[in-house]
């Protein structure tokens, strides 16, 4: 049965049964140092503005400045920053692991401050023996670094339960375009490939129909590829930090059930909405 669970996901795991998960994808905090909050952007008529809309004019965007917004649209969002962040991770992939089924997988997403450190935890509850692929998510979009090279990529640690059995169902991904299709040939160039541990997609767009307005909502396509190669019809997906309910949609829509749990309110409005569910609350 779906469900959308509204409390602390640590007890909330605590109450789920051992062996009952086949995928596991979270998306934790990155620990930033940032509040993340939902942007906000108005146009003003400008003939020197950034966009062009109907007719020709021109507009320039700005921020809505937040002052401007109500008090419970500032208390959304949340603080992005751990003193302990790893002593935070620790006991919810202790419970984690305990859930996954013996062909499951977990699906740790995180970017490059911490991954490093991530990894080495993960290890430890997991075995690095059990450590299958490290995925970078490549995008190019938003503001430029002018004093480092810029990071416009994520980090996506799979983890397997069993280091030789698990679940990969090749074959159910999406095809990508060859980067060099004159060389393979028109057949498998219109067929494309599978892709490889680099997966390059967009963010999700700003005006797109997919975006739901939560700060860190993640593209569907990324969510969908890691269900359909990783879970079977009629497997249970778990995701204990479920923002804007990606990974829900994902499951649903490719058969298969979900739990989602996020103790956000902004969240949980967000995938009562999205995946048709009234919230449980512990």
């Amino acid at each position: 049965m779906n469900r959308i669970v509204q409390g602390d996901n640590l007890e909330a795991l605590r109450h789920m049964d051992s062996a009952s998960v086949a995928l596991i994808y979270i998306d934790p905090p990155f620990n930033t140092g940032r509040r993340q909050t939902r942007l906000r952007m108005k146009t003003v008529r400008d003939q020197a503005g950034d966009r062009v809309g109907f007719g020709g004019h021109r507009y320039r965007t700005e921020l809505v400045k937040p002052e401007a917004r109500s008090t419970e649209e500032d208390a959304a969002g949340y603080a992005d920053q751990f003193d302990d962040f790893l002593g935070f991770l620790r006991p919810r992939l202790l419970e984690a692991y305990r859930l996954l089924t013996p062909t499951g997988s977990l699906f740790f997403h995180i970017d490059f401050r911490e991954v490093h450190y991530c990894k080495i935890l993960l290890d430890e509850i997991f075995g690095r023996d059990c450590f299958q692929n490290e995925i970078v998510w490549a995008y190019d979009y938003g503001a430029r670094a002018t004093k480092r090279w810029p990071a416009k990529h994520d980090n996506i640690l799979w983890y397997s339960r069993d280091p030789k059995r698990y679940t990969f169902n090749l074959g159910q991904s999406d095809r990508i375009p060859y980067m060099a299709p004159d060389l393979v040939g028109p057949v498998k160039a219109a067929r494309g490939k599978t892709p490889t541990d680099v997966w390059w997609h967009t963010i999700v767009p700003t005006n797109g129909k997919e975006k739901t307005g939560y700060a860190t909502q993640k593209p569907l396509g990324i969510l969908e590829r890691i269900v359909r190669v990783h879970s079977n019809p009629g497997d249970l997906v778990l995701d204990f930090f479920a923002g804007s309910g990606t990974t829900g949609e994902a499951a649903a829509s490719n058969g298969r059930t979900f739990c989602m749990v996020d103790e956000n309110p902004e969240a949980i409005a967000v995938m009562e909405k999205r995946l048709h569910l009234k919230a449980e609350r512990l």
